[in-house]
């Protein structure tokens, strides 16, 4: 007992990601609702549709989901999925001569011809690792040559060191998720009913002993408020970690069959864009484009989209040969904004997604990029893919990076997972307990700058939308201008516990929260000047 007990400790100051809300139904759509009538920082989109863009005409937008794959038959966004009309659906044919047989509704480039997809992989401090110790594990310092390549290996090496040890730390927790996943199904076999509270829990007290067993193990972790689902969900993340993301003998590039090193060779992977676990992505695309005033789930930002799926990201972190392909696939295609809910540490090509990111300029497309959920400063840590070029300066003019924010005025307005920057994070957005599309015509909370980045995804759309004439650089500059501004003292972003406090306009460039209302009078100016 005293092992749960501890157990239960460690999972609430270790984990919030698989945390529920027990008011769900609040949290409905809460991104969409406004301050001055809701009392809640949302970015004001009925408030918009109702009073500003009732009558208008607008016209669809191609927003490119770079992510890890999503379900594009969700009832809520399947009639929102964009739909390639110069390519003849299984005929094995490449049509429209773009290099991609059959890319009906995107692409995916972590798979083969063959049908065979990635699922698990590494993440780029593991891969890094395991090359550059084959190289300089017995390595005398004072002999290197390559004076740069050796201190990167030192950081690398550190970091892996850390993390991998963080996971093996908690690997009794994975232990005490499967152990906790039989006694659930043991328990609602007896019951025969799905859900069950604490009270019902006590009176399995005479059960068979089994049953008896089990249910006091789950009382005891529902004392704490988490649930088997809670505590299953983190222990698989653990297992994932350990079987995967850190285990240096495994790699499922070969699957790909390419070098990623290389990106002479861009054309490669498969049209199968749900791939084996398109639950970030759904969400994601959810936030832009799930469909609005159906009655179902939740009501995108956008009313007027096509969502184009691009699949990268596996489960570890996706590879920079992958996102540049995926970003210049996007653009290629007729994609007028680009969400990209990923990031990881280290960037080995970086070049790669350098080369491609002029191209957003050239073809007048914005990019979205979450600023990552380390609660850390992006001014002073790197989260890539990064708008930064070897001299120092942005590469491309079409770039927003995005903070997550929470709906409470108050200290928790930015979330305590949130990077931020003064000088890298331009604007923060909705990106706590929000309510989105799960696979299979499910719905679920989630909480992320993964969340929060479609969010000014879906508004940039909404104003390309209604004001075409707008290039993706002044649709950006009205993003960054039209904010709620934030003078007020929350707490910074911290891993655990409670940060210092500060005024929040210090943690990213606008000083401020996206909201589509304001952006949308500032549109109207600026569309009306260019006249």
């Amino acid at each position: 007992m005293k092992k749960i007990v501890a157990l239960a400790l460690a999972f609430i100051v270790f984990s919030t990601a698989f945390a529920q809300s027990k008011e769900e139904k609040k949290l409905v759509n809460w991104y969409n609702k406004e301050l001055k009538s809701d009392k809640i920082i949302g970015v004001s989109t009925e408030k918009a549709y109702k009073e500003l863009l009732k009558n208008k005409v607008s016209q669809p937008v191609i927003v490119a989901v770079i992510d890890g794959g999503t379900d594009i038959n969700h009832e809520d966004l399947k009639s929102n999925i964009w739909t390639n009309t110069d390519e003849i659906p299984g005929n094995g044919i490449d049509d429209d001569k773009n290099g991609y047989v059959d890319d009906i509704h995107g692409w995916n480039f972590i798979g083969n011809s063959k049908g065979e997809n990635v699922d698990k992989d590494n993440l780029e401090v593991t891969r890094l690792y395991k090359e550059l110790d084959a190289k300089y594990k017995d390595a005398d310092p004072d002999l290197i040559k390559d004076k740069k390549e050796f201190e990167l290996y030192e950081k690398v090496k550190a970091v892996y060191a850390k993390k991998y040890g963080e996971s093996l730390d908690n690997s009794g927790m994975a232990q005490s998720g499967q152990e906790l996943k039989e006694a659930d199904s043991i328990v609602k076999a007896y019951l025969k009913k799905d859900d069950y509270t604490i009270k019902d829990l006590k009176k399995l007290s005479k059960a068979p002993e089994n049953v008896a067993e089990s249910a006091e193990k789950l009382t005891v972790w529902l004392m704490f408020g988490i649930k088997a689902s809670d505590l299953v969900g983190y222990s698989e993340q653990i297992n994932s970690e350990l079987n995967y993301h850190y285990n240096l003998d495994f790699d499922s590039r070969s699957i790909v069959g390419d070098d990623y090193k290389d990106n002479s060779n861009r054309i490669y992977g498969n049209n199968d864009v749900i791939g084996p676990d398109p639950g970030h992505g759904t969400f994601v695309a959810g936030e832009i484009g799930a469909v609005r005033n159906n009655g179902m789930g939740a009501d995108g930002i956008a009313n007027n989209v096509k969502l184009m799926i691009v699949r990268v990201v596996p489960d570890g972190d996706e590879r920079d040969k992958d996102v540049a392909n995926g970003i210049r696939y996007a653009i290629e295609n007729g994609a007028k904004v680009i969400n990209m809910s990923f990031g990881k540490a280290f960037s080995p090509q970086k070049k790669f997604v350098d080369e491609v990111l002029p191209l957003a300029d050239k073809y007048d497309v914005l990019l979205v990029h979450a600023a990552g959920n380390d609660s850390e400063d992006n001014d002073v840590v790197d989260n890539f893919p990064a708008n930064i070029g070897d001299d120092g300066k942005p590469i491309t003019q079409n770039w927003l990076t995005v903070g997550a924010s929470s709906m409470s005025i108050g200290d928790d307005l930015a979330g305590n997972f949130s990077n931020y920057g003064q000088k890298t994070v331009d604007v923060f957005a909705p990106g706590v307990d929000l309510w989105g599309l799960k696979p299979h015509n499910r719905y679920e909370t989630a909480s992320g700058t993964s969340m929060a980045s479609p969010v000014v995804a879906g508004v940039a759309a909404v104003i390309r939308s209604y004001y075409p004439q707008l290039s993706a650089l002044e649709v950006k500059d009205i993003i960054m201008r039209s904010v709620t501004k934030i003078d007020e003292t929350v707490q910074k972003p911290v891993e655990f516990g409670k940060g210092e406090r500060v005024n929040f306009s210090t943690l990213c460039v606008s000083g401020g929260i996206v909201n589509l209302y304001n952006a949308l009078i500032l549109a109207e100016q600026m569309a009306a000047a260019k006249k």
